[in-house]
């Protein structure tokens, strides 16, 4: 298959309600859709989604990448245009890569006749996965929204922690952990918010709760101090927007945390994404992957790799709900497992009303 065009489209979703964080908060999510046009006129499609304010990559610095790449892609063949990714990409912003990438990977699947999850992990493989219950910020989730989850099926609850107190927060968590129904976990995110003293003193006070993992729960992530507070912990703690920061050998040798959160805008796409999950396996580290409210192809991207992983864990990708509008239609979820079909490739397909422009190529 030989690359005939690179196509763009840029958007801005509005969110129903405003996310909100120990870091930041943002109300609609802004990217560009990336559309790879083959010469037999297959489309393959990819999200390059940088979060402002959440990472270093900007969405300006992100266009100057697909526009700077995209007429090297012209022409050539995809297998080829892929593996010069792989080999070459210096100054390549992670957001930007993820999409090129996941483009191609989509139009090598469908040439395969293969789900990009089948792809990805070589063979055979399921199509669906557990996924934990996007509920936002802990202090601000209404008991009938948390009711809601659980009757849907949500066996995991993620919250975000961290804009409180620590009194505050633990005494709200006791208050919904109480109703819960019986098998029910809390995932937290505390985005970095506590010192080691504060992060301490709120882990020590969920012993007793249900709680399934708490993500980023130190403002500094030094590995000495994660390792003492996971040693006090009975439930893991995750590495997720720190995780750059860390050598993944010496974090595979000797793991200062029970799991990872992989998030492919972040890493660079899903072939990184998936060899840090292969390499993390092999160190006795568990991976969940998650989306940071991404558009439905960066979901449905993101789902495949969860499946290709094929861990058992709830992986955060029930995020779409939180969205008003959208590129396509993102993957179903019911009884708390998001299901993808088993169509070639990513199985991603854009709205007819959204308007691409050449970056290179001709625009069709």
């Amino acid at each position: 298959m030989k690359i005939a065009a690179v196509q763009l489209h840029r958007y801005c979703l509005p969110l129903r309600a405003e996310w909100l964080t120990a870091v930041g908060s943002f109300s609609r999510r802004e990217g560009y859709l990336v559309r790879i046009v083959t010469s037999d006129e297959r489309y393959g499609y990819g999200d390059c989604a940088p979060l402002a304010g959440f990472c270093s990559e900007t969405m300006a610095a992100a266009e100057d990448v697909l526009r700077a790449c995209a007429p090297g892609l012209v022409g050539a063949q995809v297998a080829d245009a892929l593996d010069d990714l792989q080999r070459s990409s210096a100054g390549v912003t992670p957001a930007a890569r993820c999409a090129l990438e996941t483009a191609l990977l989509d139009l090598l699947a469908q040439a395969d006749r293969m789900s990009l999850a089948r792809y990805l992990c070589g063979g055979a493989s399921a199509s669906a996965c557990f996924v934990n219950a996007a509920l936002g910020s802990l202090m601000q989730v209404s008991g009938q929204a948390i009711a809601a989850a659980c009757r849907q099926g949500f066996s995991v609850l993620k919250l975000k922690v961290g804009t409180a107190t620590v009194d505050q927060e633990l005494a709200r968590l006791r208050r919904i952990a109480v109703a819960l129904p019986a098998g029910t976990q809390l995932r937290l995110d505390a985005n970095g918010a506590w010192c080691e003293t504060d992060a301490g003193r709120f882990l020590a006070g969920c012993a007793d709760l249900p709680i399934e993992m708490v993500e980023e729960p130190l403002a500094d992530p030094q590995a000495d101090t994660l390792l003492r507070l996971q040693a006090a912990c009975v439930f893991p703690l995750a590495l997720d927007e720190s995780l750059a920061g860390f050598d993944l050998e010496t974090l595979c040798a000797a793991p200062p945390v029970r799991r990872l959160v992989l998030k492919p805008s972040r890493l660079g796409g899903l072939l990184p994404a998936l060899h840090i999950a292969r390499r993390a396996a092999a160190g006795g580290l568990q991976c969940v992957v998650t989306s940071s409210v991404d558009s439905a192809c960066g979901v449905t991207a993101a789902a495949h790799l969860a499946i290709a992983l094929d861990n058992n864990l709830a992986h955060g990708l029930a995020t779409s709900s939180w969205l008003a509008s959208d590129l396509g239609a993102s993957p179903g979820i019911a009884g708390g497992r998001l299901a993808l079909s088993d169509c070639p490739g990513l199985g991603f397909t854009a709205q007819s009303a959204l308007n691409f422009s050449a970056l290179s190529g001709v625009c069709r």
